[in-house]
């Protein structure tokens, strides 16, 4: 299953694994709020053939780019081991047909078994090798089938829900909200930098709310990296994992990865009601560690997210 998500103004990109995680149904009275959204609603006419469009054009190529990797790694492995147990069968027979026509030429026959038997037994298996492998390499052509548009959903803001019921809009963002914005921000930088040095080709793609942070492209392979990147202050305690996150990764155990960067304190700003570490963008000073397989159980169905111990992950971490 891919997701396509189209904004009110038609802008069109991907939703990521599982964006259904972060949604909840409208009670019945939202339901009746919502009509005039539907009603307002300028591209619905054209929703199916735009989803449609990005799909074939964006989802489709990578998703065939994706399972092409996965199978060639597959054959290439079938391959060695098919060859390597039908050589061996083969050359046993071979050197059992030239063994026993050398003792029938010596007079001393095999009731059970002659030369020309164990011949067409190594005949036999060298055409079963050809055509093994030949099945192989036309398992290697994959061509895409056209995307099916199984259904769609509307999906309202809360913000939105909120303005509509008229409540008041949230207060501005506290001092903490903004400091954890800019900690973000400094360990996406530090990851694509690190990305960057390795040969890779990264990209922000953490505004999707894909469940990862970085897609990041291996240029010669084409292995392509999912990284979500989580960014604390030294001394930090715990870090939170959405569901999201976590089922992400769990299916895409071979390229999911967990960023962990630690960000030194600095200064504490004692005129703060609330006394808080701010933090330094000091580069150099700021160390990474990555995590795969960071997550081995599901979490449970009316779980939202989850609080790790940051310590213990940055032991396991390299």
């Amino acid at each position: 299953m891919q997701y396509v998500e189209i904004d009110n103004q038609g802008e069109t990109k991907n939703a990521g694994y599982a964006p259904y995680l972060d949604y909840r149904p409208l009670t019945e009275n939202e339901q009746n709020l919502t009509e005039t959204i539907l009603e307002s609603l300028e591209i619905k006419e054209n929703i199916e053939k735009k989803a449609m469009a990005y799909a074939i054009t964006k989802l489709v190529p990578n998703h065939l780019q994706e399972i092409k990797q996965r199978k060639q790694e597959t054959i290439n492995k079938t391959i060695l081991a098919v060859k390597d147990r039908l050589t061996k069968e083969i050359n046993y027979w071979d050197h059992r047909a030239t063994q026993l026509r050398t003792q029938e030429e010596a007079g001393k026959t095999n009731a059970r078994l002659n030369s020309k038997k164990a011949q067409t037994r190594a005949d036999e298996l060298q055409a079963r090798l050809q055509k093994r492998l030949l099945e192989l390499e036309q398992e290697r052509k994959l061509s895409p089938l056209p995307p099916i548009i199984v259904g769609a959903a509307l999906i309202v803001p809360i913000g939105l829900l909120k303005q509509l019921k008229g409540e008041k809009k949230p207060e501005t963002k506290s001092m903490f909200a903004k400091e954890t914005k800019e900690i973000e921000k400094i360990a996406i930088a530090k990851v694509i930098e690190t990305e960057k040095a390795q040969g890779n080709e990264p990209i922000d793609v953490s505004q999707q709310k894909c469940g990862y942070d970085i897609e990041s492209r291996n240029p010669i392979t084409g292995r392509l990296r999912l990284i979500e990147v989580k960014g604390r202050i030294e001394g930090a305690e715990t870090i939170t994992i959405t569901k999201n996150e976590i089922l992400t990764a769990l299916n895409k155990p071979q390229d999911y990865i967990l960023a962990l960067v630690k960000i030194p304190p600095k200064k504490q700003n004692h005129k703060l009601a609330e006394t808080k570490a701010t933090y330094s963008e000091d580069k150099p000073k700021t160390q990474l560690r990555y995590i795969e397989k960071p997550f081995q159980t599901e979490p449970d169905f009316a779980v939202s997210s989850i609080n790790y111990n940051w310590k213990q992950l940055w032991q396991k971490g390299e």
